[in-house]
């Protein structure tokens, strides 16, 4: 049963150390999960979020030694989700811009005049611009997945402590091409999460 209530999903959503180890989110739902999260919005619709679900013992195993203080939550989740942005996510623009076509989402014209200035654009761009651009666009789409596994019935960890120098590479995954942003930890919580203190809206908020 998917839980539809915004207000519900948005208040109830809390981070979550210990999980059900007995417990494994059936991968035909976590690519649903993964799939709506991917409706989160990116710069220039580049998309250059990349998802590694870890979830076997071996993967975890891997995984252990590389997440510091956050081992509860690789032992007992489901899976931890790393999530990577692409640095070359400029490759895959004539793919989606032209799907965009295809589908009637965008003219031709348009899709030949974007698709010359984005490439263009991150071609050139610096390093630690792409970089900043590959974060914000992933983490967006990090937070989206939160909150649909909570609507999907799961609760999540959001995990910044870990080696990000090494992840990429412990997973043969490309280290120059794709940056690790986040992990997400998912599955059935063991007990109930506490609540926390928010600043108020006044400390915040600016108006001008």
């Amino acid at each position: 049963m998917i839980n539809n209530n915004f207000e519900d999903i948005l208040n109830n959503r809390k981070s979550v150390k210990v999980f059900d180890d007995q417990f494994k989110i059936p991968r035909e739902e976590m690519d649903e999960m993964i799939q709506k999260a991917t409706k989160a919005p990116s710069s220039v619709n580049m998309q250059p979020w990349r998802f590694l679900v870890v979830e076997s013992d071996e993967g975890k195993d891997k995984l252990r030694p590389l997440i510091r203080f956050n081992t509860r939550q690789n032992d007992t989740s489901s899976a931890m989700v790393v999530i990577f942005g692409d640095m070359q996510s400029q490759t895959n623009g004539e793919e989606i811009y032209g799907n965009a076509v295809k589908h009637g989402f965008m003219p031709e014209e348009v899709k030949n005049e974007m698709l010359d200035k984005v490439v263009a654009l991150y071609d050139s761009a610096p390093k630690e611009q792409m970089n900043d651009i590959v974060k914000i666009d992933s983490s967006l789409a990090a937070m989206q997945f939160m909150l649909v596994a909570k609507a999907h019935g799961y609760d999540t960890n959001p995990i910044g402590g870990f080696e990000s120098d090494q992840i990429a590479d412990a997973f043969d995954i490309d280290s120059e091409r794709y940056v690790p942003v986040l992990i997400v930890a998912v599955g059935k919580a063991k007990n109930p999460a506490h609540d926390s203190y928010r600043l108020p809206t006044e400390t915040v908020t600016k108006y001008v």
